[in-house]
């Protein structure tokens, strides 16, 4: 049985498919960074207006590139801590831009994106470093007077939910200050490539099998083969978390993920909602402009963040 396809993302597929695909695994990391990046920051035309200002963040020492955005400048609203995604190899506040301008709106609250050192250079614990420091720096006050940080959440997708996610139990075992609620789209939560969603969506579906086993290399380096528990969060105590949005689309080889982090935050006590999205690929969220489900999704995330907030 084929699997269903919704008609505005079967038009997107058709587009993309006229065009001569690039197998990022086979060029040098900086040409492969150029052109995967310079396909997400096409997307980023029509995203809402806003104030967008860009940030010098410094974590732990480390400068990093910051971008806030703000629906009401010179009015302290809440913010949302955005972690890019990307397969922890591409990716910035760049190729996210309509991302967290779409969040921004949705929610009426500021987002705060930031670049964290990218893999395969600066593999496992490094960008969870950049996110612990870049979420660090928020909270001391530096994103201005018009940030409220006393109300905060988190969001991610892809490589950034897992980060999100490994951010909040690094924080809960360190005692430190956890977000009202966090908002984790199509994550990737543990270098299985056995599952049921692996198995149907793993090649056709823009990501690729092949290529999330290349992400998951560059990330984990030596450490692939016996991935830390922060590293792949799917398998860490997930017990005192705050509540989390879990959604996934349902032509996603990482779908599986997903349910299966569900079950584990049942089995821990930890609330949560998972929105299972029929019909959509990994990466919709940036295709929300063309894609009626995507933008749901952005919104649903967005009611689910407030309503905590």
């Amino acid at each position: 049985m084929s699997a269903f396809v919704h008609p505005q993302m079967a038009r997107i597929l058709a587009g993309l498919a006229a065009t001569p695909g690039v197998d990022f695994k086979t060029l040098p990391i900086a040409v492969a960074r150029s052109s995967a990046d310079a396909a997400s920051i096409a997307w980023n035309e029509g995203a809402p207006d806003m104030s967008a200002r860009d940030i010098a963040v410094t974590a732990d020492g480390v400068p990093l590139r910051g971008r806030l955005y703000h629906p009401k400048p010179g009015t302290a609203l809440p913010v949302i801590i955005y972690v890019h995604g990307g397969g922890w190899t591409f990716g910035s506040v760049d190729t996210h831009d309509g991302t967290m301008r779409s969040l921004a709106a949705a929610a009426g609250c500021c987002v705060f994106g930031f670049d964290y050192r990218l893999a395969p250079e600066y593999p496992y614990p490094v960008p969870l470093e950049d996110t612990l420091g870049a979420i660090a720096f928020a909270l001391r006050g530096e994103l201005g007077p018009d940030v409220d940080t006393r109300r905060w959440a988190l969001a991610g997708d892809s490589a950034g939910a897992t980060l999100a996610l490994a951010a909040m139990i690094q924080r809960r075992d360190a005692g430190l200050a956890l977000p009202a609620t966090a908002a984790l789209f199509y994550g990737c939560y543990a270098p299985d490539f056995e599952t049921g969603s692996h198995a149907r969506f793993g090649e056709g579906y823009l990501l690729t099998t092949a290529n999330m086993r290349w992400y998951w290399r560059n990330y984990l380096g030596a450490a692939f083969d016996a991935p830390p528990p922060l590293a792949a969060p799917l398998h860490a105590d997930l017990a005192g978390l705050p509540p989390l949005y879990l959604t996934a689309g349902g032509l996603d080889p990482l779908a599986d993920d997903t349910i299966r982090l569900a079950d584990r935050l049942a089995a821990a006590g930890t609330a949560f909602r998972h929105d299972h999205v029929p019909g959509v690929v990994h990466g919709c969220l940036r295709m929300s402009r063309e894609l009626a489900p995507a933008h749901a999704m952005i919104g649903a995330a967005a009611a689910y963040i407030t309503e905590r907030l």
